[in-house]
């Protein structure tokens, strides 16, 4: 039964989006998403499935889903996910994680809800440098 089955949750995980910085290629237009594994020890099997939705013209519309794996994840890593739009920060922004940790299968979903990337809610993130907007 689903009630026997254990659920862990998701601590030391983040992911971030951020704005490019001047001079780099696209800087005005796009922003990078980013995961960033804050354990002590690497994680394996890091699975991460990105899609947008939103309502467009009073019509609920979806954008591709894209996935994205890494076999490991260091300790105290990140990796870039992927390039957003500014022009698409209408629409909510979900990422979907799955990774394997001390022989256990994780998964959790982040959702920037439209709005929240915004300069407004930004925060240092972790060994990227630079301000944007993270959740944990």
């Amino acid at each position: 039964m689903k009630k026997d089955i254990e659920q862990r949750k998701v601590d030391d995980l983040i992911i971030a989006v951020a704005p490019r910085l001047p001079g780099e290629e696209g800087y005005e237009d796009f922003w990078d998403a980013y995961i960033l594994n804050l354990k002590d020890e690497p994680i394996r099997s890091v699975l991460v499935n990105s899609t947008g939705y939103g309502e467009i013209n009073g019509e609920m519309r979806r954008t591709s889903s894209l996935r994205y794996f890494w076999e490991i994840l260091g300790p105290l890593q990140l990796e870039k996910i992927e390039p957003i739009q500014i022009t698409l920060f209408h629409l909510a922004h979900e990422f979907w994680v799955s990774f394997s940790f001390d022989e256990y299968l994780y998964d959790k979903k982040y959702v920037f809800v439209p709005g929240s990337l915004d300069d407004r809610n930004f925060t240092e993130i972790p060994f990227l440098g630079r301000q944007g907007v993270m959740i944990r």
